[in-house]
């Protein structure tokens, strides 16, 4: 039986909701029959309503004044906040500015909209239309524009000040969607004439830090607290096991829920005595909370059962090849225009004989310049795999990136590195050396044949010292560096 439903969204700026208002949200799901919710990839929840209850659903959100979206047709707000505190320590962009920046979007933007902290690699930085990446400046912000069904990327020439953010978001926004092919150029300038708004010119290039993806899942100690990070294989969460995890914040207080671009939940804040009650609640609903890193770095298309198969094969053989991730990110691209975020990519060719069999599907594999997500250059490396030659094809790949990264040896680099600090750090030893015979005297040693115990300085010897082996006065020793006598000053040590 064939049950038919409508994917609703529910939008969560930047990735922050209330445990009260999500509870709301989770009673009135129940009530339509509603029994797995997922989050989405820009951090919203999505909900599956039967459309038997679709009415109920519409009305009970109207009486809780609860704004919800067909899918896709307003996407949500995304931000590094849920990194902010737990990944991110030494920023200006506080969780109080995000807030501020949420704030200032008065309108429902129908772009995606980003917004980033520079020192941060766990939310992408360019997945929206519209990003906002912090700049080192407090208070100002890089924009860049990745125009709609393109990868061109444009960086904004300006710093923009705060508290012009959504003017200026609205602003290229209504521009864009008049006229999507706009020139980089015809966008600023047109901008200019419309906006007046606070920044000054981009001096430096943005430097964003090299791609590493933190472990996001299970109970994390933070400070005097815990936070826990919650991800589903499947990417379903039990709508009661979410309501009871609602209550219990609302029981102890704890204020907000983050979701994740990583389709992953996560509650901060957890004083460790209430730790049993979180521990009793994941025992109560089986949820496990330890899953291999090598499936926590995948960015799939939300809805898609097509490519969380594939992902599930390829894992697979990762583990039976027991292969190493760690640096990288995968995408799945099921979808034709559908943007994507990885280190490697595999996308969906579309049939040309518009066959529906598995067995024909054939996949391209595609890599970011120098492996890094967060390029928007995709270059090819095998073209109509089929899906069981998926996972030797990406292993080899990722052996590549490795083999890549160890034609520079680290460790000879932290070794010379250790040499020449070592070097400039230590003042130099002087020895003196008699001009006659090149005999050394060595204040480290003395001289014991005429009496001189070690640690005697040269201008403490007595007037009538003179050179053990030829008998030169005192006045013919000249100071010299130990280094520059080379094995000579090593044999007296």
């Amino acid at each position: 039986m064939i049950r038919h439903t409508q994917t609703v969204s529910i939008n969560f700026t930047g990735g922050i909701v209330s445990p009260g208002q999500l509870l709301t949200i989770l009673d009135i799901a129940a009530a339509a029959r509603v029994t797995q919710v997922k989050f989405g990839l820009r951090q919203q929840l999505l909900i599956e309503v039967p459309g038997k209850y679709r009415k109920q659903f519409e009305e009970d959100c109207a009486r809780q004044q609860i704004v919800f979206h067909a899918y896709g047709t307003a996407p949500n707000i995304t931000s590094s906040y849920p990194a902010a505190g737990i990944f991110i320590s030494d920023s200006w962009l506080s969780e109080g500015f995000y807030k501020d920046v949420f704030a200032l979007f008065d309108y429902i933007p129908t772009l995606k909209v980003n917004i980033c902290d520079s020192k941060q690699t766990f939310t992408p930085f360019f997945s929206g239309h519209i990003n906002w990446i912090a700049a080192g400046a407090a208070h100002y912000w890089h924009l860049f524009i990745r125009f709609p069904k393109s990868s061109r990327l444009f960086a904004w020439p300006e710093l923009v000040y705060t508290n012009n953010i959504g003017q200026l978001s609205q602003c290229i926004e209504s521009i864009v969607y008049q006229r999507p092919t706009i020139s980089n150029d015809e966008l600023y300038a047109l901008v200019k004439s419309k906006l007046e708004y606070a920044g000054r010119p981009v001096t430096t290039e943005l430097e964003l830090p090299p791609f590493h993806l933190p472990y996001y899942e299970g109970f994390n100690r933070h400070e005097n607290h815990y936070w826990l990070g919650i991800y589903r294989r499947d990417e379903e969460f039990p709508l009661e096991f979410l309501q009871n995890v609602c209550k219990i914040c609302l029981e102890t207080r704890t204020g907000q829920l983050y979701a994740t671009s990583w389709k992953s939940l996560i509650i901060r804040n957890i004083a460790p005595e209430h730790r049993r009650l979180w521990d009793y609640i994941l025992g109560k609903y089986g949820i496990n909370v330890r899953h291999a890193a090598n499936e926590l770095n995948w960015h799939v298309e939300d809805n898609s059962e097509d490519a969380l198969i594939i992902k599930r094969h390829i894992i697979r053989h990762f583990d039976n090849a027991d292969v190493r991730t760690y640096g990288l990110c995968f995408s799945i691209r099921i979808n034709p225009g559908n943007n994507c975020f990885g280190s490697i990519v595999i996308n969906k060719q579309e049939s040309k004989t518009k066959s529906r069999l598995k067995g024909h599907q054939r996949f391209d594999i595609l890599y970011t310049q120098d492996f890094n997500p967060n390029s928007g250059t995709l270059l090819p490396y095998r073209t109509g795999v089929a899906k069981e030659h998926l996972g030797p094809y990406i292993t080899s790949l990722c052996r590549e990136f490795y083999e890549n990264n160890a034609l520079t040896d680290p460790l000879l680099n932290y070794v010379a590195g250790q040499q020449t600090l070592i070097s400039s750090t230590q003042p130099e030893k002087e020895v003196y050396q008699c001009t006659h015979c090149l005999t050394v005297y060595d204040e480290s040693i003395g001289d014991p044949s005429q009496g001189v115990t070690p640690g005697t300085s040269f201008h403490e010897l007595p007037e009538q010292y003179c050179c053990s082996l030829c008998e030169a006065s005192l006045t013919d020793f000249t100071p010299v560096t130990a280094a520059s006598l080379g094995w000579l000053a090593g044999t007296q040590d």
